[in-house]
């Protein structure tokens, strides 16, 4: 019981979401990924991506930069130091529990 007990309570709720830990894992492996790339990539709506990357943002999980190119609005984000803690930790965790329960 111990094991599962330490395992509990590495498990980070805000990657519950496979939506959030999609973009945990496109952030962490790359330095910033702009939010269409994102969108594309997780086939995901606007508002969808847009409500997931507000709260990691406001776990300060994630970085966002907003500035322009030309005319046009270019936002990119990137994962912290502390998100990427949080994340490789969520990752431990989960593993921890799936070899429990071998």
């Amino acid at each position: 019981m111990p094991d599962r007990m330490e395992w509990l309570e590495k498990f980070n709720k805000v990657f519950e979401s496979k939506i959030r830990l999609g973009l945990m894992s496109v952030l962490v492996v790359n330095d910033a990924v702009s939010f269409n790339e994102l969108k594309e990539l997780l086939q995901l709506t606007d508002g969808n991506l847009a409500s997931h990357l507000k709260a990691l943002e406001e776990t300060e999980y994630v970085e966002v930069q907003k500035q322009f190119l030309g005319r046009k609005p270019h936002t990119t984000y990137k994962a912290t130091e502390a998100g990427q803690k949080a994340f490789t930790d969520h990752l431990h965790a989960l593993e921890k529990m799936i070899r429990s329960n071998m």
